[in-house]
């Protein structure tokens, strides 16, 4: 978490067209105070603020919580800011389960040596994708982009755009 943190806090804010900057504003200030309220709740029921989550404007400092429950707003809805909630799990069957327990399924990321455990586990999760050994944001326009239950239906991305009603997987890893 040491480094998670570290790592989070040298992110640069600033303009999006800047190549320089790895997070910016929310598309309104509106949008920027629900992420700032959410956090702060998640707060008052128990979360740890480990970084971030600063407001000024339209933009929100990236945020790590840890220990938040799974049924805050942050944990169980689609926050769409810069927060991510780092819950701890005793298997990887708890792991899966929870993120099933969702009603999204956009993107999920697993890291691991094992690829027949990462294959295997990205099989069973309920998202429209998994990405292994890298970020669930890893993506390209040829891949079928998009997610299942309340995360969309369809894919974005030219051949799989006409797809509207299937459920693809993508498994993807970094070798």
């Amino acid at each position: 978490m040491e480094s998670y943190v570290a790592a989070t806090e040298r992110l640069v804010i600033g303009h999006p067209f800047d190549e320089s900057t790895d997070i910016s504003s929310l598309i309104t200030e509106k949008e920027a105070v629900r992420v700032e309220q959410w956090i702060k709740e998640a707060v008052s029921a128990g979360a740890r603020l480990l970084t971030g989550g600063e407001r000024t404007g339209a933009t929100v400092k990236p945020a790590i919580l840890a220990g938040a429950g799974e049924r805050l707003r942050v944990s169980c809805q689609e926050v769409f800011g810069p927060v991510v909630v780092v819950n701890r799990y005793r298997t990887l069957e708890e792991a899966i389960e929870r993120v099933n327990d969702s009603i999204y399924g956009l993107q999920a990321g697993i890291f691991t040596r094992d690829l027949e455990r990462a294959f295997r586990t990205a099989r069973r999760l309920e998202v429209g994708g998994v990405i292994i050994n890298d970020v669930p944001t890893f993506r390209v326009d040829h891949m079928p982009y998009g997610g299942v239950k309340q995360s969309g239906t369809g894919r974005e991305g030219p051949k799989y755009a006409i797809e509207e009603m299937t459920e693809l997987k993508l498994i993807c890893w970094k070798v």
